[in-house]
């Protein structure tokens, strides 16, 4: 029979990984996977002391693993779409003719707005960051943006997009989680994103109008950027079917995998066909990446990435914060914590703080989106029922954090991969990063004063767990 797991047993794989995340990035300057791996080991101890045998830790582990693999084969895809893309020319195109047309004191709301628009589409703020997002990265450096501003731009539109999208996997787990309406869910987190978009909006303007990137030193590094585009890119704007193409696949509701497969593959016939490359070229570029010289360090420093195997990195920290995730959740380690956070919600106020509160408790713990949804909204449905209280405000809660709120992170998974993907630390970007702050504090606001908080009546509910 399993022993009682007590607070004090669950907080300390919580604790170990706090603690030797902040030494890992902060001191160690190296990667969250060796704090996952000690929490994991501390994890499984503290379950075998409380009476599970190791084959019943082991399936723990499986288990959670298994729901990050949907998103384990996107992340896999997208690094061949990012070699294909930038090997056919399409990621140059847009930076060429982006470094044409966008002027510096429109920049970095431009670059909020069209990154938002392309990430509500596609549903993937990945695909996203990974695609457009890596084009407004050397269109920043040309406008003479410091990268950390430019990304921090580049993900509130990102993550903006990827929230309101009702193709987004986020989007669609939440409410299914928190046993509530997608498309209700979707015009309930109107809300609190609007509002924190167009305050992010405003903010990148004010900044673009301060003239960081006027100047006249940035014509120079403009026309460098766009003749060594030149030199090593054949460049069209027919080009841009691509990413209109994209759009109309997600469109017409082709479902993400099979999608991003044949963007990725049609990315390669136009770096066959366009740019001249040999099958075993592109193969190698949707492999390992694409690399290439041109007559810009910006050009190199950006473009000379993708590829399948650069995904992995990412992808065994998505393995082991899963892992990590289904021992905490299966041991009941996590309830025990929230189950001492919600003897202490009296009102809809602090309801609504807690569960974020939760979900940044798994979200600082594990780096993982899907956790950071998932586990607070198993958690807290019982108690948004028992108060009458809608779950599309659990939905839209769980969401504030989990989706948007893990960018706060370091050692998450989203902060790595933008990290991994633009060269830069997330310190550099996270202060930056104004939409991923605003949505959770607007969310808090909106408990506690009430407003917009939808009030639904489970009485037959409430009598059920009376009864239990």
């Amino acid at each position: 029979m399993n022993k009682n797991m007590t607070v004090l047993l669950a907080l300390l794989p919580i604790i170990t990984i706090i603690v030797s995340a902040s030494f890992s990035v902060f001191i160690w300057e190296t990667s969250m996977h060796f704090p996952l791996i000690i929490g994991i080991i501390i994890a499984a101890m503290i379950s075998i002391f409380c009476g599970w045998k190791w084959e019943d830790v082991q399936n723990m582990m499986v288990s959670g693993v298994k729901r990050a693999l949907p998103a384990i084969f996107i992340l896999m895809i997208i690094g061949t779409i990012i070699g294909s893309w930038i090997a056919s020319g399409v990621i140059p195109t847009i930076i060429y003719y982006g470094l044409s047309f966008i002027k510096p004191d429109i920049f970095l709301p431009m670059v909020a707005l069209v990154t938002g628009i392309v990430s509500l589409t596609l549903g993937s703020s990945f695909t996203s960051i990974a695609t457009i997002g890596l084009a407004f990265m050397v269109i920043g450096e040309g406008l003479g943006f410091s990268a950390g501003i430019v990304a921090g731009a580049v993900i509130s539109g990102a993550f903006f997009g990827d929230k309101l999208s009702p193709v987004s996997d986020t989007t669609n787990i939440a409410p299914a989680v928190a046993e509530s309406n997608l498309f209700s869910h979707i015009r309930h987190m109107l809300w609190d994103t609007i509002p924190a978009f167009i305050l992010s909006f405003v903010i990148f303007w004010v900044i673009s109008s301060s003239g960081i990137g006027n100047g006249d030193a940035n014509v120079n590094t403009i026309t460098e950027i766009k003749t060594g585009l030149d030199n090593l890119f054949v460049i069209h704007p027919l080009l841009f079917v691509m990413p209109i193409l994209t759009i109309i696949l997600i469109l017409k509701r082709v479902p993400a995998i099979p999608a991003l497969i044949g963007v990725s593959l049609l990315g390669a016939l136009l770096a066959i066909v366009v740019q001249g490359d040999s099958v075993s070229t592109i193969i190698h570029t949707m492999t390992n990446g694409f690399t290439g010289e041109s007559e810009s360090e910006a050009i190199d420093s950006l473009l000379n990435r993708g590829g399948f195997m650069a995904m992995f990195e990412t992808i065994a920290l998505v393995i082991l914060a899963t892992a990590l995730g289904g021992i905490l959740e299966e041991t009941g380690a996590f309830q025990v914590l929230t189950r001492t956070i919600m003897e202490k919600v009296k009102s809809t106020g602090s309801l609504i703080g807690s569960t974020i509160l939760s979900s940044f408790l798994v979200g600082f713990t594990t780096g993982e989106q899907y956790l950071s949804i998932i586990l607070p909204a198993r958690t807290f449905v019982g108690k948004f029922k028992s108060m009458n209280i809608d779950t599309i405000n659990l939905s839209r809660a769980v969401e504030a954090a989990g989706t948007v709120g893990i960018n706060l992170v370091p050692w998450g998974v989203p902060a790595v991969f933008i990290a991994g993907m633009y060269g830069i630390t997330p310190a550099e970007f996270i202060p930056y990063a104004f939409f991923v702050f605003l949505v959770p504090l607007i969310n808090i606001l909106l408990g506690f004063t009430g407003w917009t908080i939808t009030k639904k009546d489970y009485s037959t509910y409430a009598e059920v767990e009376k009864q239990r």
